[in-house]
Protein backbone atom coordinates (compact mmCIF):
# COMPACT_ATOMS: atom_id res chain seq x y z
CA UNK A 1 0.00 0.00 0.00
CA UNK A 2 1.40 3.44 -0.83
CA UNK A 3 1.45 6.39 1.55
CA UNK A 4 -1.29 8.35 -0.20
CA UNK A 5 -3.70 5.44 0.17
CA UNK A 6 -2.67 4.77 3.76
CA UNK A 7 -3.17 8.38 4.84
CA UNK A 8 -6.23 9.05 2.63
CA UNK A 9 -4.53 12.11 1.14
CA UNK A 10 -6.78 14.32 -0.99
CA UNK A 11 -6.08 17.50 -2.90
CA UNK A 12 -6.17 20.46 -0.56
CA UNK A 13 -4.73 18.58 2.42
CA UNK A 14 -2.22 20.21 4.75
CA UNK A 15 -0.29 17.35 6.36
CA UNK A 16 1.80 17.79 9.51
CA UNK A 17 4.27 15.10 10.61
CA UNK A 18 5.10 14.99 14.32
CA UNK A 19 6.80 12.57 16.71
CA UNK A 20 9.98 10.63 15.98
CA UNK A 21 11.41 7.74 14.02
CA UNK A 22 10.81 8.65 10.38
CA UNK A 23 9.10 12.02 9.92
CA UNK A 24 11.49 13.31 7.26
CA UNK A 25 11.59 10.01 5.35
CA UNK A 26 7.80 9.82 5.36
CA UNK A 27 7.44 13.41 4.16
CA UNK A 28 9.98 12.87 1.40
CA UNK A 29 8.57 9.57 0.18
CA UNK A 30 5.02 10.90 0.19
CA UNK A 31 6.13 14.02 -1.67
CA UNK A 32 7.89 12.04 -4.40
CA UNK A 33 4.96 9.64 -4.61
CA UNK A 34 2.43 12.45 -5.14
CA UNK A 35 4.70 14.30 -7.57
CA UNK A 36 5.08 11.16 -9.69
CA UNK A 37 1.27 10.98 -9.76
CA UNK A 38 1.18 14.49 -11.23
CA UNK A 39 0.44 16.47 -8.06
CA UNK A 40 2.00 19.83 -7.23
CA UNK A 41 3.54 19.39 -3.79
CA UNK A 42 5.02 22.00 -1.46
CA UNK A 43 6.91 21.06 1.68
CA UNK A 44 8.24 23.10 4.56
CA UNK A 45 8.97 22.99 8.27
CA UNK A 46 7.59 24.97 11.19
CA UNK A 47 10.79 24.28 13.13
CA UNK A 48 14.03 23.58 11.28
CA UNK A 49 15.85 20.88 9.34
CA UNK A 50 19.56 20.28 8.84
CA UNK A 51 20.95 22.14 5.84
CA UNK A 52 22.32 18.94 4.29
CA UNK A 53 18.77 17.58 4.07
CA UNK A 54 17.90 20.14 1.40
CA UNK A 55 19.65 18.00 -1.21
CA UNK A 56 17.05 15.28 -0.61
CA UNK A 57 14.36 17.41 -2.29
CA UNK A 58 14.02 17.84 -6.07
CA UNK A 59 14.14 21.62 -5.61
CA UNK A 60 14.30 24.15 -2.78
CA UNK A 61 13.38 27.81 -2.90
CA UNK A 62 13.40 30.74 -0.54
CA UNK A 63 10.06 32.22 0.39
CA UNK A 64 11.55 35.61 -0.41
CA UNK A 65 11.40 34.70 -4.11
CA UNK A 66 7.61 35.13 -4.01
CA UNK A 67 4.54 33.20 -5.15
CA UNK A 68 5.21 33.54 -8.89
CA UNK A 69 8.69 32.02 -8.60
CA UNK A 70 7.39 29.24 -6.36
CA UNK A 71 4.64 28.43 -8.87
CA UNK A 72 7.21 28.33 -11.67
CA UNK A 73 9.35 25.96 -9.61
CA UNK A 74 6.33 23.71 -9.07
CA UNK A 75 5.68 23.67 -12.81
CA UNK A 76 9.20 22.39 -13.40
CA UNK A 77 9.87 20.16 -10.38
CA UNK A 78 6.41 19.21 -9.00
CA UNK A 79 7.85 18.84 -5.46
CA UNK A 80 9.42 21.91 -3.87
CA UNK A 81 10.72 22.65 -0.37
CA UNK A 82 10.01 26.19 0.87
CA UNK A 83 12.36 27.74 3.40
CA UNK A 84 12.96 31.01 5.13
CA UNK A 85 16.34 31.75 6.67
CA UNK A 86 19.45 29.68 7.36
CA UNK A 87 21.33 29.97 10.63
CA UNK A 88 24.42 27.82 11.00
CA UNK A 89 23.56 24.31 9.85
CA UNK A 90 19.82 24.80 10.39
CA UNK A 91 17.29 25.78 7.73
CA UNK A 92 14.12 27.35 9.08
CA UNK A 93 10.62 27.42 7.64
CA UNK A 94 8.06 30.22 7.82
CA UNK A 95 6.26 31.28 11.00
CA UNK A 96 3.03 29.36 11.48
CA UNK A 97 0.93 32.48 10.89
CA UNK A 98 2.42 32.68 7.37
CA UNK A 99 1.10 29.25 6.36
CA UNK A 100 -2.35 30.62 5.56
CA UNK A 101 -0.84 33.16 3.18
CA UNK A 102 1.16 30.43 1.46
CA UNK A 103 -1.92 28.32 0.96
CA UNK A 104 -3.76 31.26 -0.58
CA UNK A 105 -0.95 32.44 -2.84
CA UNK A 106 0.77 29.25 -4.03
CA UNK A 107 -1.14 26.94 -6.39
CA UNK A 108 -0.11 23.60 -4.91
CA UNK A 109 -2.30 20.51 -4.53
CA UNK A 110 -1.00 19.60 -1.08
CA UNK A 111 1.36 20.97 1.57
CA UNK A 112 3.56 18.68 3.68
CA UNK A 113 5.00 20.04 6.93
CA UNK A 114 7.63 18.70 9.29
CA UNK A 115 6.24 20.14 12.50
CA UNK A 116 8.49 18.54 15.11
CA UNK A 117 12.09 17.67 15.93
CA UNK A 118 13.45 14.54 17.62
CA UNK A 119 17.22 14.54 16.97
CA UNK A 120 16.94 11.28 15.02
CA UNK A 121 15.54 9.30 17.94
CA UNK A 122 12.83 6.62 17.47
CA UNK A 123 10.32 7.88 20.06
CA UNK A 124 9.61 11.21 21.69
CA UNK A 125 7.57 13.09 24.21
CA UNK A 126 7.31 16.78 23.36
CA UNK A 127 8.59 19.63 25.46
CA UNK A 128 6.16 22.43 26.31
CA UNK A 129 6.90 24.39 23.12
CA UNK A 130 6.42 21.38 20.83
CA UNK A 131 5.13 20.45 18.30
CA UNK A 132 4.38 23.46 16.08
CA UNK A 133 1.27 22.49 14.08
CA UNK A 134 -0.43 25.17 11.96
CA UNK A 135 -4.14 25.64 12.59
CA UNK A 136 -4.79 25.03 8.88
CA UNK A 137 -3.57 21.44 9.17
CA UNK A 138 -6.14 18.90 7.96
CA UNK A 139 -4.15 15.73 8.72
CA UNK A 140 -1.66 15.06 11.52
CA UNK A 141 0.62 12.01 11.35
CA UNK A 142 2.23 11.15 14.70
CA UNK A 143 5.23 8.91 14.01
CA UNK A 144 7.16 6.39 16.12
CA UNK A 145 9.66 3.70 15.18
CA UNK A 146 9.23 0.25 16.66
CA UNK A 147 13.01 -0.06 16.64
CA UNK A 148 12.65 1.53 20.08
CA UNK A 149 11.25 -1.70 21.57
CA UNK A 150 13.68 -3.21 24.04
CA UNK A 151 15.81 -0.11 24.25
CA UNK A 152 16.43 1.63 27.56
CA UNK A 153 14.11 4.44 28.58
CA UNK A 154 16.59 7.27 28.98
CA UNK A 155 17.69 10.45 27.24
CA UNK A 156 20.20 8.53 25.11
CA UNK A 157 17.48 6.48 23.41
CA UNK A 158 14.27 8.51 23.72
CA UNK A 159 13.65 12.21 23.15
CA UNK A 160 12.46 13.76 26.43
CA UNK A 161 12.23 10.44 28.24
CA UNK A 162 11.83 12.36 31.50
CA UNK A 163 8.33 13.47 30.49
CA UNK A 164 7.23 9.83 30.07
CA UNK A 165 8.70 8.85 33.42
CA UNK A 166 6.98 11.74 35.18
CA UNK A 167 3.62 11.15 33.53
CA UNK A 168 3.40 7.36 33.77
CA UNK A 169 5.79 6.43 36.56
CA UNK A 170 8.07 4.45 34.27
CA UNK A 171 11.48 3.65 35.75
CA UNK A 172 14.55 5.12 34.06
CA UNK A 173 16.55 2.46 32.26
CA UNK A 174 13.60 0.08 31.92
CA UNK A 175 13.27 -1.70 28.57
CA UNK A 176 10.63 -0.05 26.41
CA UNK A 177 7.50 -2.11 25.73
CA UNK A 178 4.97 -1.78 22.94
CA UNK A 179 2.11 -0.65 25.26
CA UNK A 180 4.33 2.26 26.30
CA UNK A 181 4.63 3.37 22.69
CA UNK A 182 0.84 3.24 22.38
CA UNK A 183 0.38 5.24 25.58
CA UNK A 184 2.61 8.02 24.31
CA UNK A 185 1.10 8.24 20.82
CA UNK A 186 -2.52 8.37 22.00
CA UNK A 187 -1.90 10.75 24.91
CA UNK A 188 -3.50 14.18 24.43
CA UNK A 189 -0.66 15.74 26.44
CA UNK A 190 2.17 13.94 24.64
CA UNK A 191 1.74 12.28 21.24
CA UNK A 192 -1.38 14.26 20.33
CA UNK A 193 -0.40 17.57 21.86
CA UNK A 194 -1.32 20.57 19.73
CA UNK A 195 -3.40 18.68 17.18
CA UNK A 196 -6.07 21.06 15.80
CA UNK A 197 -9.61 20.04 16.71
CA UNK A 198 -10.72 19.63 13.09
CA UNK A 199 -7.67 17.71 11.89
CA UNK A 200 -7.91 13.99 11.35
CA UNK A 201 -5.19 11.83 12.86
CA UNK A 202 -3.53 8.77 11.35
CA UNK A 203 -0.52 7.54 13.29
CA UNK A 204 2.44 5.72 11.75
CA UNK A 205 4.39 2.85 13.31
CA UNK A 206 7.55 2.84 11.24
CA UNK A 207 10.39 0.35 10.71
CA UNK A 208 8.08 -2.64 10.90
CA UNK A 209 8.89 -5.57 8.56
CA UNK A 210 6.13 -6.89 6.32
CA UNK A 211 6.24 -10.31 7.98
CA UNK A 212 7.07 -11.85 11.32
CA UNK A 213 6.81 -11.24 15.02
CA UNK A 214 7.33 -7.48 14.97
CA UNK A 215 4.41 -6.94 12.61
CA UNK A 216 2.21 -8.77 15.10
CA UNK A 217 3.52 -6.55 17.90
CA UNK A 218 2.84 -3.51 15.75
CA UNK A 219 -0.73 -4.64 15.16
CA UNK A 220 -1.36 -5.01 18.89
CA UNK A 221 0.24 -1.61 19.49
CA UNK A 222 -2.04 -0.11 16.86
CA UNK A 223 -5.12 -1.55 18.56
CA UNK A 224 -4.02 0.09 21.81
CA UNK A 225 -3.49 3.43 20.09
CA UNK A 226 -7.00 3.20 18.62
CA UNK A 227 -8.44 3.24 22.11
CA UNK A 228 -8.28 6.99 21.63
CA UNK A 229 -11.30 8.06 19.54
CA UNK A 230 -9.14 10.95 18.35
CA UNK A 231 -7.11 8.58 16.16
CA UNK A 232 -8.78 7.46 12.92
CA UNK A 233 -6.15 4.94 11.92
CA UNK A 234 -2.68 3.54 12.53
CA UNK A 235 -0.47 2.78 9.52
CA UNK A 236 2.08 -0.02 9.93
CA UNK A 237 5.11 -0.39 7.70
CA UNK A 238 8.56 0.76 6.74
CA UNK A 239 8.48 3.98 4.75
CA UNK A 240 11.81 3.41 3.02
CA UNK A 241 10.67 0.15 1.44
CA UNK A 242 9.21 -0.17 -2.04
CA UNK A 243 5.79 -1.02 -0.62
CA UNK A 244 5.87 1.25 2.45
CA UNK A 245 2.65 0.36 4.30
CA UNK A 246 1.60 -3.21 5.11
CA UNK A 247 -1.72 -2.32 6.71
CA UNK A 248 -3.74 0.45 8.31
CA UNK A 249 -5.57 -0.58 11.43
CA UNK A 250 -8.83 1.30 11.96
CA UNK A 251 -11.72 1.02 14.41
CA UNK A 252 -14.31 -1.37 13.02
CA UNK A 253 -17.81 -1.87 14.39
CA UNK A 254 -20.50 -4.48 13.90
CA UNK A 255 -24.22 -3.91 13.38
CA UNK A 256 -26.07 -7.06 14.45
CA UNK A 257 -29.49 -7.18 12.80
CA UNK A 258 -31.73 -8.74 15.44
CA UNK A 259 -35.05 -6.99 14.92
CA UNK A 260 -37.01 -9.48 12.80
CA UNK A 261 -40.29 -11.08 13.81
CA UNK A 262 -39.28 -14.63 12.77
CA UNK A 263 -42.67 -15.29 11.17
CA UNK A 264 -41.47 -18.41 9.34
CA UNK A 265 -40.02 -19.88 12.52
CA UNK A 266 -43.13 -19.46 14.64
CA UNK A 267 -41.03 -18.20 17.56
CA UNK A 268 -38.36 -15.55 18.02
CA UNK A 269 -35.39 -17.40 16.57
CA UNK A 270 -32.57 -15.28 17.99
CA UNK A 271 -33.81 -16.11 21.51
CA UNK A 272 -33.83 -19.83 20.86
CA UNK A 273 -31.16 -21.82 22.73
CA UNK A 274 -27.92 -22.46 20.89
CA UNK A 275 -26.22 -24.28 23.74
CA UNK A 276 -27.49 -25.09 27.21
CA UNK A 277 -26.04 -21.80 28.41
CA UNK A 278 -26.69 -19.25 25.67
CA UNK A 279 -29.14 -18.19 22.99
CA UNK A 280 -28.43 -17.62 19.31
CA UNK A 281 -27.99 -13.87 19.79
CA UNK A 282 -25.60 -14.42 22.71
CA UNK A 283 -23.59 -16.85 20.58
CA UNK A 284 -23.22 -14.27 17.81
CA UNK A 285 -22.23 -11.46 20.20
CA UNK A 286 -19.69 -13.74 21.88
CA UNK A 287 -18.00 -14.54 18.56
CA UNK A 288 -17.72 -10.84 17.70
CA UNK A 289 -16.19 -10.13 21.09
CA UNK A 290 -13.68 -12.95 20.56
CA UNK A 291 -12.79 -11.38 17.20
CA UNK A 292 -12.02 -8.11 19.04
CA UNK A 293 -14.48 -6.00 17.10
CA UNK A 294 -14.16 -2.47 18.45
CA UNK A 295 -17.85 -1.62 18.87
CA UNK A 296 -20.92 -3.85 18.67
CA UNK A 297 -24.46 -2.54 18.23
CA UNK A 298 -27.41 -4.92 18.36
CA UNK A 299 -30.51 -3.58 16.60
CA UNK A 300 -33.70 -4.70 18.33
CA UNK A 301 -37.29 -4.90 17.18
CA UNK A 302 -39.54 -7.80 18.09
CA UNK A 303 -39.26 -8.64 21.83
CA UNK A 304 -36.84 -5.75 22.14
CA UNK A 305 -36.68 -5.78 25.93
CA UNK A 306 -35.44 -9.35 26.13
CA UNK A 307 -32.87 -8.86 23.38
CA UNK A 308 -31.64 -5.62 24.93
CA UNK A 309 -31.24 -7.29 28.32
CA UNK A 310 -29.05 -10.02 26.83
CA UNK A 311 -26.96 -7.53 24.83
CA UNK A 312 -26.32 -5.16 27.71
CA UNK A 313 -25.46 -8.08 29.98
CA UNK A 314 -22.66 -8.88 27.55
CA UNK A 315 -21.47 -5.27 27.53
CA UNK A 316 -22.60 -4.24 24.06
CA UNK A 317 -24.93 -1.51 22.84
CA UNK A 318 -28.55 -2.10 21.86
CA UNK A 319 -30.65 0.31 19.80
CA UNK A 320 -34.30 -0.08 18.87
CA UNK A 321 -35.64 0.07 15.33
CA UNK A 322 -39.20 1.40 15.63
CA UNK A 323 -39.87 0.50 11.98
CA UNK A 324 -38.87 -3.15 12.28
CA UNK A 325 -42.32 -4.45 11.32
CA UNK A 326 -42.41 -2.69 7.95
CA UNK A 327 -38.90 -1.47 7.25
CA UNK A 328 -37.15 -4.74 6.40
CA UNK A 329 -33.37 -5.10 6.85
CA UNK A 330 -32.64 -1.60 5.55
CA UNK A 331 -34.38 0.19 8.43
CA UNK A 332 -32.46 -1.85 10.98
CA UNK A 333 -29.14 -1.22 9.26
CA UNK A 334 -29.89 2.49 9.20
CA UNK A 335 -30.62 2.44 12.93
CA UNK A 336 -27.37 0.61 13.60
CA UNK A 337 -25.21 2.88 11.45
CA UNK A 338 -26.72 6.00 13.00
CA UNK A 339 -25.79 4.68 16.44
CA UNK A 340 -22.14 4.04 15.56
CA UNK A 341 -19.63 6.29 17.37
CA UNK A 342 -17.88 8.90 15.24
CA UNK A 343 -14.47 7.21 15.45
CA UNK A 344 -15.67 3.99 13.82
CA UNK A 345 -14.29 3.84 10.27
CA UNK A 346 -16.24 0.84 8.96
CA UNK A 347 -19.09 -1.40 10.07
CA UNK A 348 -19.74 -5.06 9.47
CA UNK A 349 -23.30 -6.06 8.70
CA UNK A 350 -23.93 -9.16 10.84
CA UNK A 351 -27.09 -11.22 10.51
CA UNK A 352 -28.73 -12.03 13.83
CA UNK A 353 -29.60 -15.53 12.66
CA UNK A 354 -26.18 -16.82 11.62
CA UNK A 355 -25.04 -18.52 14.84
CA UNK A 356 -22.12 -20.31 13.19
CA UNK A 357 -20.30 -17.03 12.60
CA UNK A 358 -16.60 -17.59 13.25
CA UNK A 359 -14.05 -15.16 14.71
CA UNK A 360 -11.43 -16.24 12.18
CA UNK A 361 -13.73 -15.27 9.31
CA UNK A 362 -14.48 -11.94 10.97
CA UNK A 363 -10.74 -11.39 11.33
CA UNK A 364 -10.14 -12.29 7.67
CA UNK A 365 -12.65 -9.64 6.66
CA UNK A 366 -11.13 -7.00 8.96
CA UNK A 367 -7.58 -7.82 7.84
CA UNK A 368 -8.49 -7.47 4.16
CA UNK A 369 -9.84 -4.01 4.98
CA UNK A 370 -6.70 -3.11 6.96
CA UNK A 371 -4.49 -4.22 4.05
CA UNK A 372 -6.36 -1.93 1.68
CA UNK A 373 -7.85 -4.66 -0.47
CA UNK A 374 -11.24 -2.98 -0.63
CA UNK A 375 -13.49 -0.40 1.01
CA UNK A 376 -16.22 -3.04 0.99
CA UNK A 377 -15.17 -6.54 2.02
CA UNK A 378 -17.30 -9.67 1.79
CA UNK A 379 -16.59 -13.33 2.50
CA UNK A 380 -17.16 -15.70 -0.39
CA UNK A 381 -17.81 -19.43 -0.27
CA UNK A 382 -17.77 -21.26 -3.58
CA UNK A 383 -18.32 -18.00 -5.48
CA UNK A 384 -21.31 -16.96 -3.37
CA UNK A 385 -21.25 -13.76 -1.32
CA UNK A 386 -22.05 -14.11 2.35
CA UNK A 387 -21.98 -12.25 5.66
CA UNK A 388 -20.60 -10.39 7.53
CA UNK A 389 -20.04 -7.68 4.93
CA UNK A 390 -17.80 -4.79 5.94
CA UNK A 391 -18.71 -1.34 4.62
CA UNK A 392 -16.45 1.71 4.92
CA UNK A 393 -18.00 4.83 6.46
CA UNK A 394 -17.74 6.72 3.16
CA UNK A 395 -20.70 4.66 1.86
CA UNK A 396 -22.94 5.05 4.89
CA UNK A 397 -24.53 8.27 3.66
CA UNK A 398 -25.71 6.47 0.53
CA UNK A 399 -27.22 3.67 2.62
CA UNK A 400 -28.93 6.13 4.95
CA UNK A 401 -30.37 7.91 1.89
CA UNK A 402 -31.91 4.80 0.36
CA UNK A 403 -35.70 5.06 -0.02
CA UNK A 404 -38.22 2.63 1.43
CA UNK A 405 -38.04 -0.57 -0.54
CA UNK A 406 -34.32 -0.18 -1.13
CA UNK A 407 -31.72 -2.63 0.10
CA UNK A 408 -28.08 -2.38 1.23
CA UNK A 409 -27.05 -4.43 -1.80
CA UNK A 410 -28.13 -1.49 -3.99
CA UNK A 411 -25.22 0.55 -2.62
CA UNK A 412 -22.83 -2.40 -2.47
CA UNK A 413 -23.46 -3.37 -6.08
CA UNK A 414 -23.17 0.27 -7.21
CA UNK A 415 -19.59 0.22 -5.95
CA UNK A 416 -18.54 -3.16 -7.29
CA UNK A 417 -15.09 -1.76 -8.09
CA UNK A 418 -14.56 -1.19 -4.33
CA UNK A 419 -15.48 -4.75 -3.26
CA UNK A 420 -12.87 -7.25 -2.12
CA UNK A 421 -14.06 -10.86 -1.94
CA UNK A 422 -12.29 -13.03 0.60
CA UNK A 423 -12.47 -16.74 -0.09
CA UNK A 424 -13.35 -18.70 3.06
CA UNK A 425 -13.51 -22.43 3.69
CA UNK A 426 -16.81 -22.51 5.58
CA UNK A 427 -20.40 -22.26 4.40
CA UNK A 428 -21.35 -20.58 7.69
CA UNK A 429 -21.17 -17.22 5.87
CA UNK A 430 -24.14 -18.31 3.72
CA UNK A 431 -26.41 -20.17 6.12
CA UNK A 432 -28.96 -18.54 8.37
CA UNK A 433 -31.85 -19.83 10.45
CA UNK A 434 -35.25 -19.22 8.86
CA UNK A 435 -37.07 -22.42 9.76
CA UNK A 436 -37.00 -25.04 12.47
CA UNK A 437 -35.31 -27.35 9.96
CA UNK A 438 -32.59 -24.74 9.40
CA UNK A 439 -32.14 -24.45 13.15
CA UNK A 440 -31.68 -28.19 13.62
CA UNK A 441 -29.30 -28.44 10.66
CA UNK A 442 -27.14 -25.56 11.88
CA UNK A 443 -26.87 -27.03 15.34
CA UNK A 444 -25.91 -30.37 13.77
CA UNK A 445 -23.24 -28.69 11.62
CA UNK A 446 -21.89 -27.03 14.76
CA UNK A 447 -21.74 -30.42 16.51
CA UNK A 448 -24.47 -29.50 18.98
CA UNK A 449 -27.35 -31.75 18.06
CA UNK A 450 -28.57 -34.82 16.23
Amino acid sequence: MNLQQAFDIVRGDVVAFIGAGGKTSTLLNLGYELAEAGWRVTATTTTHIDADQLQLFPHTISLAKGAVAISSALNQHRFVFLHDETRGNHVYGPPTDYISSLLDSVDADVMLIEADNARGMPLKAPYDHEPVIPRETSLVVPVASLSVLGQELDENHVYNAQAMMERYGFVEGSRIKSPWVAQVLRDEELGLRGVPDRARVIALLNQVPAQGYLRGRARLTARLILRSPRVQGVAIGSVRSADPISEVQRSVGAVVLAAGMSTRMGQHKILMPWTSHKTIIEQIIEQLILARVDHITVVTGHRAGEVRKLATKMGVEAVHNPHYQTGEMLSSLKAGLEAMPAHISAAMVVLGDQPRIQPRVVNQVMMAYAEGKGKIVAPSFQMRRGHPILIDRRFWTEILSLPDGGAPRDVINAHSDQIAYINVDTDSVLRDVDTLEDYNQERWRAGLGD
